[in-house]
């Protein structure tokens, strides 16, 4: 389980990176060529978005991608295939990223077993709150998929410990109100909330939304176990190339794995 995957990742460095990209943006061919430079760098984890019409939680940035992605003729089967093939070649974990209209749409076995079969771990339904998504988890746990839940500074105690009894895997802790893509400033206001999260959960707790340097993984170690970083990932593919992602990455592993 992914569980015991990050727990075991971690006895060996203090903070694991998780990666993302937008399946279908720019290409496929870009993706791969991302992904090869994630193993490159030794990422621990990474998120594959399925792109959606309405991506609510995601800024410009990801907008933009996801409405090109399916422009281009991105798909459920074609997501599929892809994520099958990233299974066969790279070694770390492949979660299903995305919102809870195209999972509705395909049903939730369905989903579960083509997830499964495509050797995802898990999933992160951003608009999916747990108190409907009980049917689904339950699904997915028969199957050996964790549902990773997210947690938001907003959240009452209350609800953040409804939040943590129906994790697993992890736990996605939100850095800020908002969407995907602008700079959080972290601060102390920050690792409060991360203790609040930590204090009703033993599952490991990411922490994701506008993390973009390495002075921002150095305040996260010793309050979170995964460091999720996206839109600044995708802004130096765009702007700068290949060469440039993969010194990014491979700066950024350096950073939390010391």
């Amino acid at each position: 389980m992914l569980e015991e995957y990050i727990k075991l990742k971690l006895q060996s460095q203090p903070l694991l990176l998780m990666m993302h990209t937008v399946v279908g943006y720019p290409s496929l061919e870009d993706n791969w060529r991302m992904l090869e430079c994630m193993c490159k760098a030794g990422i621990a984890l990474v998120e594959l978005q399925m792109p959606f019409s309405e991506p609510i939680a995601d800024g410009p940035v990801f907008v933009r991608a996801n409405q090109v992605a399916l422009q281009q003729g991105m798909n459920r089967d074609r997501y599929f295939e892809f994520m099958t093939r990233a299974n066969r070649e790279f070694k770390f974990p492949l979660l299903f990223m995305g919102y809870y209209n195209p999972v509705f749409r395909l049903g939730h076995a369905a989903f579960c077993r083509s997830l499964k079969a495509a050797g995802g771990r898990g999933y992160i339904i951003a608009d999916l709150p747990p108190e409907q998504a009980s049917e689904l988890d339950v699904m997915a746990g028969e199957m050996g998929l964790d549902p990773i839940h997210l947690m938001t500074p907003t959240n009452s105690e209350a609800r953040l410990r409804e939040i943590a009894e129906n994790a697993s895997g992890f736990v996605y802790c939100v850095a800020r109100k908002g969407v995907t893509g602008s700079k959080t400033e972290l601060g102390q206001d920050v690792i409060d909330y991360l203790e609040r999260c930590r204090r009703l959960t033993s599952l490991p707790i990411g922490l994701g939304f506008g993390i973009k340097t390495t002075d921002d993984l150095a305040l996260l170690k010793g309050h979170a176990d995964i460091a999720i970083i996206g839109t600044a990932c995708l802004d130096i593919w765009e702007k700068q190339g290949e060469t440039a992602y993969l010194e990014y990455l491979s700066l950024m592993q350096m950073a939390a794995a010391n």
